[in-house]
Protein backbone atom coordinates (compact mmCIF):
# COMPACT_ATOMS: atom_id res chain seq x y z
CA UNK A 1 0.00 0.00 0.00
CA UNK A 2 1.14 3.77 -0.88
CA UNK A 3 -0.15 6.62 1.25
CA UNK A 4 -0.62 9.35 0.38
CA UNK A 5 2.38 12.52 0.44
CA UNK A 6 1.11 15.81 1.32
CA UNK A 7 3.25 19.01 0.69
CA UNK A 8 2.89 22.46 1.02
CA UNK A 9 4.29 25.93 3.01
CA UNK A 10 3.82 27.61 5.75
CA UNK A 11 0.98 30.18 6.03
CA UNK A 12 -0.33 32.02 2.48
CA UNK A 13 0.39 35.60 3.23
CA UNK A 14 3.68 36.49 2.74
CA UNK A 15 4.36 39.35 0.70
CA UNK A 16 7.03 38.40 -1.52
CA UNK A 17 4.45 35.88 -2.62
CA UNK A 18 2.26 38.12 -4.20
CA UNK A 19 5.20 38.65 -6.73
CA UNK A 20 6.36 35.29 -7.04
CA UNK A 21 3.67 33.42 -6.77
CA UNK A 22 0.03 34.36 -6.61
CA UNK A 23 -1.70 36.02 -9.69
CA UNK A 24 -1.31 39.37 -10.22
CA UNK A 25 -3.97 41.18 -8.73
CA UNK A 26 -5.65 38.19 -6.64
CA UNK A 27 -6.81 40.29 -3.22
CA UNK A 28 -5.46 38.83 0.04
CA UNK A 29 -8.65 37.23 1.01
CA UNK A 30 -8.47 35.03 -2.05
CA UNK A 31 -4.99 33.77 -1.26
CA UNK A 32 -5.97 30.66 1.17
CA UNK A 33 -8.35 29.47 -2.11
CA UNK A 34 -5.46 29.95 -4.74
CA UNK A 35 -2.87 28.03 -2.55
CA UNK A 36 -5.28 25.52 -1.48
CA UNK A 37 -6.00 24.35 -5.32
CA UNK A 38 -1.86 24.54 -5.96
CA UNK A 39 -0.82 22.52 -3.26
CA UNK A 40 -2.32 19.48 -0.55
CA UNK A 41 -1.29 20.92 2.61
CA UNK A 42 -0.31 24.16 4.78
CA UNK A 43 1.20 24.77 7.88
CA UNK A 44 -0.67 27.04 10.02
CA UNK A 45 1.70 29.18 11.93
CA UNK A 46 -0.97 31.87 12.71
CA UNK A 47 -2.32 29.55 15.28
CA UNK A 48 1.12 29.58 17.35
CA UNK A 49 0.87 33.07 17.84
CA UNK A 50 -3.03 34.12 18.48
CA UNK A 51 -6.53 32.38 18.80
CA UNK A 52 -9.33 31.75 16.71
CA UNK A 53 -12.96 31.51 16.19
CA UNK A 54 -14.50 28.51 15.33
CA UNK A 55 -16.42 30.79 12.46
CA UNK A 56 -12.56 31.02 10.97
CA UNK A 57 -11.57 27.41 10.98
CA UNK A 58 -14.97 26.58 9.69
CA UNK A 59 -14.38 29.34 6.46
CA UNK A 60 -10.73 27.78 6.05
CA UNK A 61 -12.55 24.40 5.55
CA UNK A 62 -15.06 25.43 3.34
CA UNK A 63 -12.47 27.31 1.13
CA UNK A 64 -10.20 24.85 0.46
CA UNK A 65 -10.66 21.40 -2.24
CA UNK A 66 -11.82 18.42 -0.35
CA UNK A 67 -8.02 16.54 -0.20
CA UNK A 68 -6.31 19.81 1.38
CA UNK A 69 -5.53 19.30 4.47
CA UNK A 70 -4.33 22.06 7.56
CA UNK A 71 -1.44 21.14 9.83
CA UNK A 72 -2.00 23.47 12.91
CA UNK A 73 0.88 24.78 15.20
CA UNK A 74 -0.02 24.37 18.72
CA UNK A 75 0.23 27.81 20.49
CA UNK A 76 3.45 28.24 21.71
CA UNK A 77 2.38 28.83 25.37
CA UNK A 78 1.52 25.00 25.56
CA UNK A 79 5.05 23.49 25.61
CA UNK A 80 6.94 25.84 27.83
CA UNK A 81 4.11 25.32 30.96
CA UNK A 82 6.40 23.37 33.97
CA UNK A 83 3.25 21.95 35.75
CA UNK A 84 1.01 19.56 34.67
CA UNK A 85 -1.87 21.64 35.82
CA UNK A 86 -0.36 24.86 33.58
CA UNK A 87 -0.01 22.38 30.35
CA UNK A 88 -3.11 21.69 30.67
CA UNK A 89 -5.12 24.08 30.78
CA UNK A 90 -3.18 25.53 28.13
CA UNK A 91 -3.31 22.18 26.04
CA UNK A 92 -7.18 22.95 26.39
CA UNK A 93 -7.33 25.95 25.26
CA UNK A 94 -5.80 25.57 22.21
CA UNK A 95 -7.82 22.55 21.13
CA UNK A 96 -10.89 23.99 22.56
CA UNK A 97 -11.05 27.40 20.36
CA UNK A 98 -13.04 25.96 17.74
CA UNK A 99 -10.54 23.53 15.86
CA UNK A 100 -13.02 20.71 15.34
CA UNK A 101 -14.77 22.64 12.67
CA UNK A 102 -11.94 21.81 10.44
CA UNK A 103 -13.24 18.37 10.44
CA UNK A 104 -11.56 15.73 8.04
CA UNK A 105 -9.48 18.65 6.73
CA UNK A 106 -7.33 18.98 9.93
CA UNK A 107 -4.28 17.69 9.32
CA UNK A 108 -1.22 17.34 12.22
CA UNK A 109 -0.53 19.08 15.34
CA UNK A 110 2.54 20.66 15.70
CA UNK A 111 3.62 21.28 19.47
CA UNK A 112 7.24 23.16 18.94
CA UNK A 113 9.16 22.85 22.02
CA UNK A 114 12.13 25.75 22.76
CA UNK A 115 16.14 24.43 21.71
CA UNK A 116 16.82 24.53 25.67
CA UNK A 117 14.17 22.06 26.42
CA UNK A 118 15.84 19.12 27.24
CA UNK A 119 14.72 15.47 27.11
CA UNK A 120 13.57 14.16 30.58
CA UNK A 121 10.92 11.19 30.15
CA UNK A 122 9.08 11.71 33.36
CA UNK A 123 8.18 15.62 31.87
CA UNK A 124 7.69 14.19 27.86
CA UNK A 125 5.52 11.45 29.55
CA UNK A 126 3.55 13.72 31.54
CA UNK A 127 2.98 15.86 28.29
CA UNK A 128 1.94 13.35 25.70
CA UNK A 129 -0.17 11.80 28.36
CA UNK A 130 -2.52 15.39 27.97
CA UNK A 131 -2.89 15.16 24.40
CA UNK A 132 -6.19 13.20 23.11
CA UNK A 133 -6.77 10.98 19.99
CA UNK A 134 -10.03 12.44 19.42
CA UNK A 135 -11.83 15.58 20.18
CA UNK A 136 -15.50 16.04 19.68
CA UNK A 137 -15.38 12.71 17.38
CA UNK A 138 -12.62 13.80 15.07
CA UNK A 139 -9.31 12.14 15.41
CA UNK A 140 -6.46 13.98 16.23
CA UNK A 141 -2.67 13.27 15.05
CA UNK A 142 0.11 14.99 17.60
CA UNK A 143 3.49 15.53 16.46
CA UNK A 144 6.50 17.49 18.65
CA UNK A 145 8.95 19.86 17.23
CA UNK A 146 11.86 19.30 19.49
CA UNK A 147 15.51 21.55 19.31
CA UNK A 148 17.56 19.37 21.29
CA UNK A 149 20.30 17.13 20.68
CA UNK A 150 19.25 15.11 23.63
CA UNK A 151 15.51 14.04 22.18
CA UNK A 152 17.94 11.74 19.78
CA UNK A 153 17.22 9.00 22.40
CA UNK A 154 15.46 5.47 21.36
CA UNK A 155 13.45 6.01 24.68
CA UNK A 156 11.78 9.42 22.94
CA UNK A 157 10.25 7.25 20.36
CA UNK A 158 9.02 4.63 22.22
CA UNK A 159 6.89 7.20 24.55
CA UNK A 160 5.91 8.47 21.24
CA UNK A 161 4.89 5.54 20.16
CA UNK A 162 2.98 4.57 23.40
CA UNK A 163 1.16 7.50 23.13
CA UNK A 164 0.38 7.23 19.20
CA UNK A 165 2.30 10.78 18.26
CA UNK A 166 5.13 11.01 16.55
CA UNK A 167 8.47 13.76 15.79
CA UNK A 168 8.95 16.74 13.46
CA UNK A 169 11.86 15.43 10.90
CA UNK A 170 13.85 18.95 10.62
CA UNK A 171 16.28 19.45 8.01
CA UNK A 172 17.47 22.76 9.44
CA UNK A 173 21.44 23.81 9.97
CA UNK A 174 20.88 23.74 13.56
CA UNK A 175 18.59 21.12 15.28
CA UNK A 176 18.54 17.37 15.41
CA UNK A 177 17.20 15.16 12.66
CA UNK A 178 15.20 12.58 14.23
CA UNK A 179 13.58 9.82 12.15
CA UNK A 180 10.12 8.18 13.70
CA UNK A 181 8.86 5.49 12.09
CA UNK A 182 6.49 3.93 14.51
CA UNK A 183 3.45 5.92 13.62
CA UNK A 184 1.03 5.70 11.02
CA UNK A 185 2.18 9.50 9.48
CA UNK A 186 5.22 11.29 9.43
CA UNK A 187 5.85 15.44 8.94
CA UNK A 188 8.74 16.82 7.43
CA UNK A 189 9.69 20.47 7.46
CA UNK A 190 12.77 21.66 5.03
CA UNK A 191 14.26 24.68 6.59
CA UNK A 192 17.37 25.04 4.06
CA UNK A 193 15.90 26.49 0.93
CA UNK A 194 17.68 28.53 -0.88
CA UNK A 195 18.09 32.31 -2.45
CA UNK A 196 20.55 31.44 -4.85
CA UNK A 197 18.38 28.42 -6.31
CA UNK A 198 15.61 29.27 -8.90
CA UNK A 199 13.40 26.47 -6.96
CA UNK A 200 14.60 26.74 -3.60
CA UNK A 201 16.30 23.64 -3.83
CA UNK A 202 18.85 22.16 -6.44
CA UNK A 203 17.36 19.29 -8.80
CA UNK A 204 19.70 16.57 -7.19
CA UNK A 205 18.15 17.85 -3.35
CA UNK A 206 14.67 16.82 -4.86
CA UNK A 207 15.81 14.26 -6.48
CA UNK A 208 16.72 12.73 -3.06
CA UNK A 209 13.82 14.61 -1.27
CA UNK A 210 11.65 12.96 -3.53
CA UNK A 211 13.38 9.07 -3.05
CA UNK A 212 12.86 9.60 0.33
CA UNK A 213 9.67 10.42 0.84
CA UNK A 214 8.18 7.94 -1.43
CA UNK A 215 10.05 5.47 0.36
CA UNK A 216 8.04 6.47 3.44
CA UNK A 217 5.16 6.57 2.15
CA UNK A 218 4.81 2.64 1.85
CA UNK A 219 4.65 2.65 5.47
CA UNK A 220 3.03 5.86 6.41
CA UNK A 221 1.19 9.17 5.57
CA UNK A 222 3.69 11.96 5.20
CA UNK A 223 3.38 15.73 5.22
CA UNK A 224 6.26 17.79 3.61
CA UNK A 225 6.41 21.45 4.45
CA UNK A 226 8.96 23.89 3.39
CA UNK A 227 9.52 26.49 5.95
CA UNK A 228 11.60 29.43 6.42
CA UNK A 229 15.06 29.24 4.29
CA UNK A 230 14.78 31.18 1.71
CA UNK A 231 11.12 31.71 2.57
CA UNK A 232 10.46 33.52 -1.01
CA UNK A 233 11.67 30.29 -2.36
CA UNK A 234 9.47 27.86 -0.72
CA UNK A 235 6.26 27.76 -2.80
CA UNK A 236 8.66 27.13 -5.95
CA UNK A 237 10.35 24.27 -3.98
CA UNK A 238 6.67 22.89 -2.84
CA UNK A 239 5.53 23.15 -6.74
CA UNK A 240 9.11 21.29 -8.19
CA UNK A 241 8.88 18.38 -5.43
CA UNK A 242 5.10 17.91 -6.41
CA UNK A 243 6.06 17.61 -9.43
CA UNK A 244 9.01 15.18 -9.13
CA UNK A 245 6.34 12.81 -7.36
CA UNK A 246 3.49 13.37 -9.72
CA UNK A 247 0.91 15.13 -7.24
CA UNK A 248 -1.60 16.77 -9.21
CA UNK A 249 -3.40 19.11 -6.88
CA UNK A 250 -7.13 20.27 -7.87
CA UNK A 251 -5.53 23.41 -9.86
CA UNK A 252 -3.70 21.23 -12.19
CA UNK A 253 -6.30 18.08 -12.30
CA UNK A 254 -9.45 20.49 -12.49
CA UNK A 255 -8.52 23.96 -13.43
CA UNK A 256 -8.10 27.05 -11.47
CA UNK A 257 -10.32 27.82 -8.72
CA UNK A 258 -13.01 30.21 -9.19
CA UNK A 259 -11.19 32.71 -7.09
CA UNK A 260 -8.20 33.32 -9.90
CA UNK A 261 -10.49 32.51 -13.01
CA UNK A 262 -10.72 36.14 -15.30
CA UNK A 263 -8.74 39.25 -14.79
CA UNK A 264 -6.97 38.56 -11.52
CA UNK A 265 -4.60 36.23 -13.24
CA UNK A 266 -4.06 38.48 -15.74
CA UNK A 267 -1.47 41.85 -15.50
CA UNK A 268 -2.74 44.59 -16.23
CA UNK A 269 -2.68 46.65 -19.47
CA UNK A 270 -0.03 49.37 -19.14
CA UNK A 271 -1.07 52.90 -19.23
CA UNK A 272 -0.70 54.77 -22.80
CA UNK A 273 1.28 57.47 -21.76
CA UNK A 274 -0.49 60.97 -21.52
CA UNK A 275 -0.48 63.53 -24.36
CA UNK A 276 1.53 66.43 -23.32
Amino acid sequence: MIYPIRVGVGGWSFEPWEETFYPHGLPKTRQLEYMSHRFTAVEVNATYYSSFKPQTFAKWRETAPESFRFSLMAHRYATVRKTREDMQTSVRLFLEQGIVELKEKLGPINWQFPPTRKFDPEHMEMFLALLPNELGGLPLRHVLEVRHPSFDDPAFLDLLSKYRASVVHAEAYDFPLIRHEGGDFAVARLMQSSAEEPAGYGAKAIARLAKQFSDWARRQEVYVFFIAGAKEKNPAAALTLQEKLGIKPTLEAGGLPPAVRGKATKAPAKKKPARK
